[in-house]
């Protein structure tokens, strides 16, 4: 919301609940409030609920969850490397445990489901309007679904905290079964929806909904009910918490059908320009989605102002790196060549025609995410714009000019601009960055999406397609590819053929979305993604001119690995750090750590 991001002193209170000291030690600290004063004033309690906000993250921080799966190579590394090659331990997780992946580690959090504890042990003492205090009632009891969808995301079944902790209570708690835990989150779910509005406006807007209370339960219902949870991934004794026992999968995939038919029936989201007239617009729009501030598509978001340091800098932390800009989360070959040719057709290196020309022709979403070699930008920088007066993606390996001289291009590692900022696998990320803002100097304010509209008819269609409902299957996806500018899928095509259809579907449509990391890892296919090398791609041509692109010909593209990666089956789930495993004597570790 507008309003919650801006509220710095609500950082209020992580400590809210415990009592102070006695005597003459017993002072009022500056920046945090006593429980009492913070709900006797609905003010304070209502910056509270401001900051539990803070605790959802948001997938735009300078490392993505993209690059620790198989859609994007971070080239700055900052211990991503140990995730992708499965060699990390409880002690050592790599790139999970850096503070930008906060929102998915354990500490972080437990601390903001406590806050959501504190909050729900008090509202009702309180004598608030009684439709303020409904509406936060319901934003929190949605602010811990959450946090707990994300722990169950994670790591399985956890254990269930409601109670308020005090300094000198046993703290220790075992872990609940991983039905215990769905159910759990979607009867928070379920209250939350029950108490919500539909919508806001003005300074609200990005507060929970009713439509963002049924989004999360779909999401969840959708996850219970994949095959990761109704499996035993790592071959050890059932334990309730990862390796569970098949429940029944048909009711569990009609209620996950159902909870997505829910908010579709609210009757208010929809796609954000749903019928392009060509293939032009339809990249136009499904860009300009990630860059409005609100469209009817848009079921809860995160609003940024350029003016606060919340982590997010996509411009300045994902651009190509010979405008100034950082390269950071770079699209690999593996994702590129899974954007499918505009006839619907799979893209085929083996094809002459297709291989001389990998970027014609392609999903129209693929020229709204990908920044490839050839695509337009914005203006070079002043001291750059001698060697490119246009303001064209360069990203080939080697340029031969008449004088037998090699160059490079200016977005590559051999660049003449910071080419320590230089992708290695020829490719950028288009997708969440207006070109039109100089990111070397100004940070753009796009919000991050937690749930659209696109990803309800999604998991909708996975659901249908499950209990073998094609006709609804398509019906719901093609709502999708007409708006992406794509032929149609039918329900012709059988169970198995539309499931491999929806799932590359699923991987295009939401791209970089927090999504990939998980979907392939319920659908038990990450051993065959993931331990692909990540690749990127080599381009060789001829030219007479370095600054005149219209006389370079002779293009030749060849594949590369940019990095290996390896799959253990371990991985499917994340270790739980070991400094909780030595606090709490009750826990256990997820299988192979």
């Amino acid at each position: 919301m507008r309003s919650q991001v801006r509220i710095t002193t609500a950082a209020v209170l992580l400590l809210l609940g415990l009592s102070s000291c006695n005597g003459v030690m017993d002072l009022t600290p500056k920046d945090q409030f006593a429980d009492d004063a913070v709900f006797a004033d609905p003010n304070l309690a209502q910056a509270f609920v401001n900051d539990m906000y803070r605790g959802l993250g948001h997938g735009l921080y300078e490392i993505m969850l993209a690059s620790i799966s198989d859609e994007s190579h971070f080239i700055h590394n900052y211990n991503t490397e140990p995730v992708v090659k499965s060699i990390i331990t409880s002690s050592d997780r790599g790139a999970i445990d850096d503070g930008r992946f906060a929102h998915y580690n354990w500490a972080p959090t437990y601390s903001r489901i406590r806050q959501t504890n504190i909050f729900l042990s008090k509202i009702d003492g309180t004598t608030f309007d009684a439709a303020l205090k409904q509406r936060m009632k319901g934003e929190v009891f949605f602010l811990r679904a959450y946090f707990y969808h994300n722990l169950m995301r994670m790591y399985g079944g956890v254990p269930i905290i409601t109670k308020v902790y005090g300094l000198n209570e046993d703290y220790q708690a075992a872990r609940n079964t991983f039905q215990e835990t769905v159910a759990f989150i979607v009867a928070n779910a379920d209250s939350a929806a029950a108490l919500l509005p539909l919508s806001y406006s003005g300074i609200d807007l990005g507060r929970a909904t009713k439509g963002a209370a049924l989004a999360l339960k779909a999401r969840v219902l959708l996850y219970a009910a994949s095959e990761l949870y109704n499996r035993n991934p790592s071959g050890q004794p059932e334990n309730g918490y990862t390796n569970v026992t098949a429940q029944d999968r048909t009711a569990r995939w009609q209620a996950a059908k159902d909870a997505a038919q829910a908010v579709m029936n609210l009757g208010i989201y929809g796609l954000f320009r749903p019928t392009p007239a060509s293939a032009q617009e339809a990249a136009k729009n499904y860009g300009d989605l990630f860059l409005q501030s609100m469209s009817q598509e848009v079921i809860l978001s995160r609003f940024f102002l350029s003016t606060r340091d919340d982590g997010y800098n996509p411009g300045l932390h994902n651009g190509p790196n010979g405008f100034h800009t950082w390269g950071g989360n770079t699209p690999i070959q593996n994702l590129v060549d899974d954007y499918r040719m505009a006839d619907g057709s799979k893209f085929d290196w083996n094809n002459p025609a297709e291989a001389a020309a990998p970027y014609a022709n392609r999903d129209p979403r693929f020229y709204a995410s990908i920044a490839y070699d050839g695509a337009p930008w914005r203006p070079r920088p002043d001291d750059v714009k001698k060697l490119d007066p246009v303001g064209i993606i360069q990203t080939f390996r080697a340029l031969k000019l008449p004088d037998s001289s090699v160059v490079a291009g200016l977005d590559t590692r051999d660049s003449p601009v910071e080419n320590w900022n230089g992708a290695y696998s020829g490719y950028y990320v288009r997708k969440f960055i207006d070109p039109s803002v100089n990111a070397q100097f100004t940070k753009e304010e796009v919000p991050w999406i937690f749930f659209r509209y696109a990803e309800v008819l999604l998991n909708y269609a996975e659901a249908s397609i499950e209990l073998n409902e094609l006709g609804d299957a398509a019906t719901a996806l093609n709502q999708i590819r007409v708006r992406a500018g794509m032929p149609p899928f039918s329900a012709a095509l059988g169970q198995a053929a539309l499931r491999d259809e929806y799932r590359n579907e699923r991987r295009i449509e939401m791209a970089f979305e927090e999504q990939r990391f998980f979907d392939v890892r319920r659908w038990m296919v990450a051993p065959p993604a993931l331990s692909k090398p990540a690749q990127g791609i080599n381009i060789f041509l001829v030219g007479t001119s370095r600054t005149d692109r219209t006389t370079w010909t002779n293009y030749r593209y060849a594949t590369d690995t940019v990095q290996t990666r390896v799959w253990n089956d371990k991985m499917y789930f994340m270790p739980i750090r070991l400094d909780e495993m030595n606090r709490n004597s009750l826990l256990k570790q997820n299988p192979g750590y």
